[in-house]
């Protein structure tokens, strides 16, 4: 499975990272024991490619009529732009605010009114930036077939947020598989395992 390859690729180069005593803050505020540093991947020639074949694939199979590839600033942007060039697609790219000088530009890039795309996002955790740059790319005429990301510590709350939004989202690898190949292949004790699932069950209710 392509979602397995991905999540060994994580565990090589160190990305996934756990800490049960201080823990780490995600741009939520949400203090977490794990953190999947998904920039990571970027200097990794294997593991890059491994994201970008399995978005290809899934972009060709489900969404053959996407005209461009849209990545968040900063950390979707590489993938984005591998993964246009995978696709021979034009891309853009939407920051977190308008850049305060020159265009003042929130899309870097031309598009066309009404075109259909992608959004590429490292990972989902609550859903509340990924949102807004989509629903920025839809306020400049563009039609988001779907978000895309790496990884997606699959939260309630994201779910609930997307489906409020009304954007369609998709994930190549989530927490659950994640804990579950770490343990299997030794990365992680069975006693941490269990913490983890301890820790989404409450951060889901």
């Amino acid at each position: 499975m392509q979602s397995q390859v991905i999540l060994k690729h994580l565990i090589e180069i160190g990305a996934v990272k756990l800490d049960f005593e201080k823990g780490f803050q995600w741009v939520s505020g949400i203090n977490s024991p794990i953190y999947c540093d998904n920039r990571m991947l970027i200097s990794s020639v294997e593991g890059r490619r491994a994201v970008v074949k399995a978005f290809a694939d899934k972009i060709k199979k489900e969404y053959p009529n996407c005209e461009w590839i849209a990545g968040t600033a900063t950390a979707g942007i590489p993938h984005a732009a591998w993964l246009a060039e995978e696709l021979s697609l034009p891309m853009i790219y939407v920051r977190s605010k308008p850049k305060e000088h020159g265009t003042k530009s929130l899309i870097e890039g031309f598009f066309k009114k009404a075109a259909r795309c992608i959004l590429i996002e490292d990972l989902i955790s609550t859903g509340k930036s990924s949102i807004a740059a989509a629903q920025a790319l839809k306020e400049e005429g563009l039609k988001v077939l779907s978000v895309g990301s790496i990884f997606n510590y699959e939260l309630k709350k994201a779910e609930k947020a997307f489906n409020s939004s009304g954007f369609e989202y998709f994930s190549l690898a989530g927490v659950e598989e994640l804990i579950s190949f770490s343990q299997s292949s030794g990365a992680m004790s069975a006693e941490q395992a269990d913490y983890l699932r301890q820790f989404f069950t409450k951060l889901g209710n």
